[in-house]
């Protein structure tokens, strides 16, 4: 497997994030799902990474800018049939560098409150991440967690 950023222009990511806000809408009422599409991953100041295996995708994630130390981590996917294989773990740690890289100091994410979403709480922890207040522009909801983390350096 090999993570690469990804400009987000073949078919196959489309696909994959497709599913993914697709699979987001199923679980999660409209007014608290907060998945990116395919244009807001696009935007200047998000970077989209690929994990690939023998070129086919296996998992994504991306970092938005919130400010210059502070990014929020988004799009983290691992394909179905990958869950539970080291993809999503692989992925988080590469993102964690890069962010680290890019010179924050702070990474926060909003994940889901449900059951769906607790092996993705679990790796966040696994990762350091705390729980904490609504960062950026979200709001308390019943719906959603948010997390964070200082990063190395910092």
């Amino acid at each position: 497997m090999h993570i690469i950023v990804d400009d987000l222009s073949g078919p196959e990511i489309a696909e994959f994030l497709d599913a993914h806000v697709r699979e987001m809408r199923s679980i999660t009422p409209p007014e608290s799902k907060h998945a990116l599409d395919l244009d807001a991953l696009r935007a200047p100041g998000v970077t989209f990474w690929s994990a690939l295996d023998a070129q086919v995708i296996v998992g994504c994630g991306a970092l938005a800018r919130l400010d210059a130390a502070h990014a929020e981590l988004k799009s983290m996917r691992t394909a179905p049939r990958r869950k539970r294989s080291g993809v999503a773990s692989a992925l988080l740690s590469h993102i964690i560098g890069e962010a680290g890289r890019m010179g924050f100091t702070r990474l926060s994410l909003e994940t889901g409150s449900a059951a769906f979403f607790e092996p993705a709480r679990k790796l966040y922890e696994k990762f350091g991440f705390d729980y904490c207040e609504p960062f950026g522009d979200y709001r308390p909801d019943p719906h959603s967690v948010y997390m964070t983390r200082t990063l190395n350096g910092a």
